[in-house]
Order: structure tokens, then sequence, then C-alpha cells
């Protein structure tokens, strides 16, 4: 049984200097969304990251927000925070798999995103996920937010000369003399 694994959760990263989360809520169940909420607030002040939080209609609309965030604003990294129930029509595949391709995409273009949208068979699993004092997934998507920022950090303006010839140095073909430029 899942209850009965124990998991290995990474300490959270330790920062020199502020960090600003967007969290992006679609609080379609509203006492699930405000569980998530508190769990992410929670972890966030626990790192010292100052947080911003706005709502959206839907799950499918989570990435579109971010993505947008993620260009006109200035944040270090977004929560991804809502419920997606299955119910009676295939809409629930559509909601899960969008919802989390959008996200996947925004985050291999180096957007730092801590996914907590649950996708669940029924109300009683979305509670137990949401609650802080149990799974904490509103937490442990924050903490993933977190830790792709101090990686973010870690890896910025590190470049390694692909593609470009960098000011004042001549270019040169691997393994021929050093000579004249042939640029």
């Amino acid at each position: 049984m899942a209850g009965q694994e124990i998991h290995h959760t990474l300490d959270l990263p330790k920062f020199d200097k502020r960090v600003k989360l967007l969290i992006v809520v679609a609080p379609y169940y509203k006492d699930i969304a405000d569980n998530l909420i508190a769990g992410a607030k929670a972890v966030a002040a626990e790192a010292g990251a100052e947080v911003d939080l706005v709502e959206v209609p839907g799950a499918l609309e989570i990435p579109t927000a971010i993505g947008m965030a993620s260009r006109m604003a200035d944040y270090d990294g977004f929560v991804a925070l809502g419920c997606i129930i299955r119910g009676e029509t295939t809409h629930y595949d559509t909601v899960c798999n969008d919802s989390s391709r959008g996200l996947t995409l925004l985050g291999l273009n180096g957007v730092a995103i801590g996914n907590g949208i649950l996708t669940v068979e029924n109300r009683r699993q979305a509670e137990v996920r949401a609650d802080p004092a149990d799974q904490n997934k509103g937490g442990g998507a924050a903490a993933a937010a977190l830790h792709l920022v101090a990686l973010s950090r870690k890896w910025a303006r590190q470049t390694k000369g692909i593609g470009f010839k960098p000011a004042g140095e001549e270019f040169r073909v691997a393994g021929e003399p050093e000579g004249p430029s042939r640029a």
C-alpha cells in the first residue's frame, strides 16, 4: 500500500537572495484548493520565499497563466495547484493530460514549476493528498519549485560556447593550427 511506503524528501534549498514564487490555483474544488494553498505557503515561508497568488477558472488555464507570468512578470518560480476528479466522461483525461503537458513544456523551456495539480479518482483521495497534515501535495509542489529555482540560479549564465563566437576571439576549426582567422 502506498500509505505504508517511506519516501525520501530533499531538504529545502537555502537562498542567499530573495525568492519570489507565484502560486497559480484553479479553485474548482475550493476546500481542496485552500488546503493545497496552505501547504504551499507554509513550505515557501519555511524557505523564506515571498509568495503571490492568482486564481484561474480551471486546470487547463494554469499553464497559460504561468506561461504569461514567466514572460511578463518578475517571478523566480511557480507553483501549479488544482484538483481534477474523474467523472463520467473522457473530459478528465483531456484536462489531466493537457494541463500536465503544458506545465512540462514550460519546464523544458526553463521555467521553474512545481506541479501540484491533483489527478484523482474520487474526492476522498483529493482530501488526503491536499491536507497539509497528511500528504501535503501543495507543500511538495512548492518544495519542487524551490529546488528548481535553486538549480536555475546555480546554472545561471553558464555557457558552453556552443554555436557562437565570443567577442574578441577568432574562429578556428578544432585541430587546425592557430593562424589567420577564417571568420
